[in-house]
């Protein structure tokens, strides 16, 4: 059964624009192309054209999008990559599976996104052969691509954005994912532009990059059945594209409708204990997950959901820390501010289609404790 309010709901999307959806999709099942046909092409080239970038390759997954990202760069077994610990996990995964090895680094204890401080700390302290840098637009916030730029290319090291949370969001009025040298989306169901299964795309504005990446989504082709190199099978496929060209006419009304969320959540809640979202200036902050802070978070979860209210921690474990990845990745300096976060973070209801009265309502309820 679900909450009164859920935390996020990839159905509300759906319904919203149900007609387009279902129409969108009948075609493409009367058309009998699946894979990587006509709405592949057409959603790659209006994603590219939204971002502004010469290029969008759609993948099958968040994951592999950074994956194939990381290897069109020429990543891999014997390289280092710079990330941050707190993070989805996926990133790092990712980073492993191009065949190189995760330098994990802290986050500023303002915006939780890469701090430039501890990159060019690890820079400087590490041993290893460093390729990358993988900054994160954790929950639709940009991470401050100009020092990152700065210090990378000062170090002659790529920049590699992980985008699966910042549709739509801008730094310095240029959208996210057009910074980089290259960028990885996610379209999983509950992100800013969700499909209705997985999905994902890899955008760069240099061509030979979207050629290595275009080649090794599918085996290494570049003529049917002949590898020129090995590659892996990760196709968006038609339905999908079919959605997902549907929901990306509606993104900027969707985040539109998250930020408007937001502001009436930081005017209920500024009197409250919580520690709040912030914004820096010049940024266009995507609100995938509106994230408070709250050293009695465990309390004011439980608060939350025994008066149906959903809430999710986004994360209860820094990746250093996570079973799979403790003593075995390196990581560079302290990582305090992420193990801090660790057990402060919350994030509230949030989607485009919760209106203003349930977010005034979680706000009260949270008032009532906080």
């Amino acid at each position: 059964m679900m909450p009164a309010i859920p935390q996020s709901d990839p159905r509300a999307g759906y319904l919203a624009h149900r007609q387009e959806i279902d129409a969108a999709v009948a075609a493409v099942l009367a058309g009998g192309s699946y894979i990587l046909g006509r709405e592949v092409t057409a959603f790659e080239r209006e994603f590219a054209a939204y971002l502004g970038v010469g290029h969008a390759i759609g993948v099958a997954s968040g994951t592999d999008a950074l994956h194939l990202a990381l290897r069109a760069c020429g990543i891999g077994s014997g390289d280092t990559v710079i990330t941050v610990s707190h993070t989805a996990v996926a990133t790092v995964a990712a980073i492993e599976l191009a065949g190189a090895a995760p330098l994990l680094v802290d986050v500023d204890p303002t915006t939780l996104t890469m701090d430039p401080f501890r990159l060019s700390e690890a820079i400087h302290r590490s041993g290893a052969r460093l390729r990358a840098v993988v900054p994160v637009h954790l929950y639709g916030h940009p991470a401050d691509m100009s020092a990152i730029l700065d210090i990378a290319g000062r170090h002659g090291l790529q920049v590699v954005e992980d985008c699966a949370q910042a549709h739509g969001g801008s730094f310095r009025g240029r959208k996210l994912g057009s910074w980089g040298a290259i960028a990885a989306f996610s379209f999983y169901p509950t992100k800013n532009l969700g499909a209705l299964g997985d999905g994902g795309a890899v955008v760069t504005d240099d061509p030979a990059l979207a050629e290595r990446a275009r080649a090794l989504r599918e085996y290494g082709w570049e003529r049917r059945y002949v590898s020129e190199q090995a590659g892996m099978n990760s196709r968006l496929d038609e339905i999908q594209a079919a959605v997902l060209r549907v929901k990306l006419r509606h993104l900027d009304a969707g985040n539109a409708a998250r930020r408007k969320l937001a502001d009436c959540y930081e005017t209920a809640l500024a009197e409250s204990a919580l520690r709040l979202p912030f914004a820096a200036a010049g940024v266009c902050h995507a609100y995938h997950q509106y994230v408070v802070r709250s050293r009695a978070r465990d309390g004011l979860k439980g608060h939350l959901e025994r008066r149906g209210i959903a809430t999710s921690i986004h994360y209860p474990v820094p990746v250093h820390l996570q079973p799979a990845y403790r003593n075995r990745v390196a990581r560079t300096g302290s990582l305090a501010i992420s193990e801090q976060l660790a057990g402060e973070v919350l994030s509230l209801p949030m989607y485009p289609e919760l209106d203003l009265g349930q977010a005034r309502t979680v706000a009260a309820t949270i008032r009532q404790v906080s």
